[in-house]
C-alpha cells in the first residue's frame, strides 16, 4: 500500500491520486477495438474505519483492502486505494468529477468498492434516495454525501464501457431501468455484446440491514472475494459476469446469515454486462441458460456435436474435452459424451486412467451403446487387463452381434494376450464373415489351417 502525502493546500490524499493518474487523455489514445474486452481496467477502492464524526467502524479498511488485492490479481492496470481521511467528501468527488473522467477511455471498465457508513434521505416527493458517508460527514445529513444520483451522474460523465458499483453497507434508493436477463452470455456473440454498455451496483445487504463483518474479510467481501476467483461462474463456461456475480453473492449471503441481510444488485443504465472474467469465446454461448431437463439435454447433445465436429476437423483435443465435459455437467447421464473422452483419453493423451473412468461412465449411461463396451474393452486391454477386455467386448457383441470391428479385436485379445488359438481363430472368422478385410486376420486363419467359412479345428 502507498503512503498517501497529505497535502492541505490541496485536497487530503489528492496530490498521490493526481501522480498516481497521470497520463494522456484515453479518448484520444483509444482509436479502434481493443485486442481483449478492454483497454484499460480501473478500479476505485474506499474503505472508512476511522471517521471524524459518524460512529466508527471496524473491518472496513481489511475488507477494502482485500478486494483491491483480488482486482490487481484479475489484471486491474489501475487500484487506487482510498482509506479513511482522504475519502473526504471533496476527496470523493473529486475522483468521481474530475480524476477519472478525464482519464477513463470508452473501451475501458472501472470497479468502485466502497466499505464504510451509508443512509437514505427522502426527496421533496418522498422519493428515497441512498447515499454513502464520507469520512468527514454524518450518517444523517445527506447534504454532505455521495448519493446515488452523484453515482449516475459520474456514470453519465465516464466514457468507460462497463461500470460497476460494489458498495460494502446497506444502502437501497435509485432508479433501475426494466430487469435484464440473468446474464448477456449467448445473445449473440462476445464481440457484440461486450461492447454495449452496462452501469451496475451490488450492495452488501439492502436498507436499514446490519452489515455481517465478522471474519477477515467480512462475509459480503468473503462471497465476493470467491466469487471473483470463479465460484460465481456457476454454469462453468470460464466467464464471469456482473449479472453472475451479483446473483451468487445475494445467494450465498442470504444463506449465511439465515435471510436477515439480502443484497441488492441493480442495472442502472444499458444492456450490457460488466464482464469480470473473461472465459473462452467459443464458450460465449448463443443461447440462454437451459432450465428444464429437455432444454438441458438439448443443450448438451449440442456440445456433443460440436465437440464431434472439430474432431472431424482434427481441431485441439483439448477443446474437444473441454466440450464433452460441458455437455456432461449440463446432463450428467449423457452416455454418449463419456465414451467419447473414453477414447481420446486412450488414444490420443495416453491417460489410461482418465479413460478408464470415462469408459466406465460411458457403460454406465449408456449400457445399449455398443461403442461403450467396445471402449472400455480396449481400455481393459491397453491396461494389461485381459479378462475384463473379453467380458467388456463379449458385451459389445450382446448389444451388436454383428459389430465387425469388436471381432478384430477379440480376435487380437485370444491371439496375443490370452493365448487362447481356438477362440482366436473363432473370433477372426467371425470378422470376415461379417465384412471384415483386415489381411492380417485372414493369414492368421490359413496360418492356422482354418478357412474362413471351416469349422473350428
Amino acid at each position: 500500500m502507498f503512503a498517501y502525502p497529505v497535502c492541505r493546500k490541496i485536497y487530503p490524499g489528492l496530490l498521490f491520486l493526481s501522480f498516481l493518474l497521470l497520463a494522456a487523455h484515453p479518448s484520444l489514445a483509444q482509436v479502434g477495438r481493443p485486442e481483449g474486452l478492454y483497454y484499460k481496467s480501473w478500479a476505485v477502492v474506499i474503505g472508512i474505519d476511522d471517521y471524524l464524526i459518524a460512529p466508527k467502524l471496524t473491518g472496513a479498511v481489511a475488507d477494502a483492502k482485500a478486494v483491491a488485492q483480488a482486482l490487481r490479481q484479475q489484471n486491474f492496470e489501475e487500484v487506487v486505494e482510498v482509506y479513511n481521511k482522504d475519502a473526504s467528501y471533496r476527496g470523493l468527488h473529486h475522483i468521481l468529477k474530475d480524476i477519472l473522467p478525464r482519464k477513463v477511455g470508452r473501451h475501458d471498465r472501472i470497479v468502485i468498492f466502497f466499505a464504510g457508513h451509508a443512509g437514505t434521505s427522502q426527496d421533496m416527493r418522498g422519493k428515497e434516495i441512498g447515499y454513502l458517508v464520507p469520512w468527514d460527514a454524518q450518517i444523517g445529513n445527506s447534504a454532505k454525501a455521495v448519493s446515488m444520483d452523484h453515482l449516475k451522474e459520474f456514470s453519465r460523465r465516464v466514457m468507460a464501457k462497463h461500470i460497476l458499483f460494489v458498495l460494502d453497507a446497506g444502502i437501497s434508493g435509485w432508479d433501475v431501468t426494466p430487469p435484464q436477463q440473468l446474464s448477456l452470455e449467448g445473445r449473440l456473440s462476445p464481440e457484440v455484446e461486450t461492447d454495449k454498455r452496462a452501469v451496475q451496483v451490488l450492495t452488501a445487504a439492502s436498507k436499514g440491514e446490519m452489515v455481517t463483518r465478522t471474519g477477515k474479510p467480512g462475509l459480503f467481501v468473503q462471497e465476493f472475494l470467491a466469487g471473483m476467483k470463479g465460484a460465481a461462474d456457476v454454469d462453468q463456461n470460464g466467464w464471469v459476469m456482473g449479472t453472475e456475480l451479483g446473483a451468487y453473492i445475494t445467494k450465498k449471503v442470504q444463506e449465511e446469515t439465515a435471510g436477515k441481510q439480502h443484497p441488492q444488485f441493480a442495472r442502472l443504465d444499458g444492456d450490457g454486462d460488466t464482464i469480470l472474467i473473461e472465459g473462452k469465446p467459443d464458450l460465449f454461448r448463443a443461447k440462454p441458460l437451459p432450465k428444464t431437463p429437455e432444454e438441458r439435454l438439448a443443450a448438451a447433445k449440442e456440445e456433443y456435436e460440436t465437440a464431434f465436429a472439430i474432431l472431424q476437423q482434427q481441431g485441439p483435443v483439448e477443446e474437444v474435452i473441454e466440450r464433452l465435459n460441458r455437455a456432461t455437467e449440463l446432463n450428467p447421464s449423457f452416455g454418449d459424451a463419456y465414451v467419447l473422452k473414453s477414447f481420446l483419453f486412450l488414444d490420443f493423451l495416453k491417460d489410461l486412467n482418465q479413460a478408464l473412468v470415462a469408459g466406465e461412465q460411458g457403460v454406465k449411461y449408456g449400457p445399449n451403446n455398443p461403442d461403450a463396451h467396445y471402449t472400455l474393452g480396449l481400455v481393459f486391454q491397453r491396461r494389461g487387463q485381459f479378462k475384463e477386455a473379453e467380458e467388456a467386448l463379449r458385451q459389445a457383441l450382446a448389444v451388436k452381434p454383428n459389430y465387425t470391428d469388436v471381432y478384430l479385436t477379440l480376435g487380437d485379445l485370444y491371439a496375443e494376450d490370452l493365448k487362447d488359438k481356438d477362440k482366436s481363430v473363432e473370433a477372426y472368422r467371425k470378422y470376415i464373415e461379417t465384412g471384415g478385410t483386415e489381411y492380417k486376420a485372414q493369414a492368421y486363419l490359413e496360418k492356422a489351417g482354418a478357412s474362413p467359412s471351416a469349422p473350428k479345428p
